[in-house]
């Protein structure tokens, strides 16, 4: 007998939080190419916001825009909805890749994730070590404390192909150096991207798509419970380490429940249960289009997953009432 799904989730949440997503991806889509991040970050927070609170849902945001005292809007512990229906933890972005979306480049996205309430990772805004693999794997194919070597090789090893048939996602930055040095001394490839890892963990799940095997590199914690959140929907594996190296940051994380600094968390430890997540493009990008705007209408292209039955749903709409953007 199939096991049914937790009580606490709707499922008609799933197309409701495609509407949130579209409407903060819409917002942000304006300001392509405008070269001003803050803004168009503020009118996707905006958006996300009005939507998130005509939800029947009584939310808290556990990943948000930063802590109370750094965001006006959209602050982690800020209650959303209508008050009425399930607890659930969010987990948000409004607008990933708020560079890419200033530049006009591939990959800006608008997510979101929610759960049963006390399932998502409660991170502070700090950066994550990550690692991270598509479904079809044994588990334990690759682990945050083996080298850069150790996990390409055993991945390739499991994918049934050479080394030089692998292709990692690693963030563009200094601090990963010495990382694209030891991936590339393998023999394997790197896509560097330089923002938006959430899109670059969510592309391992389909290599034959994005041409992306594993994602690995520091990036924010925040990013990295929503890419889990994903991965639970579509299938995977990741780890991740939260970076508290300092006291402050520790402290900070103490006051968030987290008790061991070191842990290494399990993607079913930062995303438990019953998960919803959705992604709307906001640039054309490897899995979804970008928002495009007609003389009578816009068309938006959205992801929606649901773990509990695997479901994942690509909706492409041509909104023609112009008016609820």
């Amino acid at each position: 007998m199939a096991k049914a799904a937790s009580p606490g989730l709707d499922r008609i949440l799933t197309l409701e939080l495609v509407r949130v997503t579209e409407r903060a991806a819409v917002a942000a889509a304006r300001l392509r190419g405008r070269g001003d991040e803050k803004a168009a970050d503020q009118v996707a927070v905006d958006a996300m916001r009005s939507e998130l609170n005509r939800l029947p849902i009584q939310g808290t945001v556990v990943i948000g825009e930063g802590e109370r005292d750094e965001a006006p809007m959209l602050y982690i512990g800020e209650e959303v909805g209508t008050g009425e229906g399930p607890g659930v933890d969010i987990a948000l972005d409004p607008l990933e890749g708020t560079t890419i979306c200033a530049k006009n480049l591939p990959n800006s996205l608008a997510v979101i994730a929610i759960a049963e309430k006390g399932s998502l990772l409660y991170a502070p805004d700090v950066y994550m070590d990550k690692i991270a693999v598509g479904p079809g794997y044994p588990a334990g194919v690759v682990d945050i404390d083996a080298s850069a070597q150790e996990n390409i090789e055993n991945l390739a090893k499991a994918k049934g192909v050479s080394v030089g048939e692998i292709t990692a996602c690693i963030l563009d930055r200094p601090r990963h150096a010495r990382l694209i040095e030891a991936v590339r001394a393998t023999g394997a490839a790197i896509r560097l991207i330089g923002d938006g890892d959430v899109a670059g963990v969510i592309h391992t799940t389909d290599p034959d798509e994005t041409g992306i095997d594993i994602y690995l590199g520091t990036g924010g914690a925040p990013e990295g419970v929503l890419a889990a959140a994903a991965l639970r929907c579509i299938g995977g594996q990741m780890q991740g380490r939260l970076q508290l190296n300092t006291e402050e940051k520790i402290a900070r994380a103490a006051k968030m429940g987290i008790a061991e600094p070191n842990k290494v968390y399990a993607m079913d430890e930062m995303a438990r249960g019953d998960v919803l997540f959705a992604a709307t493009g906001v640039t054309d990008g490897n899995m979804l289009a970008g928002v495009k705007f007609g003389r009578d209408s816009i068309q938006t292209h959205t992801i929606v997953m649901r773990s509990s039955s695997g479901t994942v749903r690509e909706i492409k709409a041509r909104h023609q009432d112009l008016d609820k953007f």
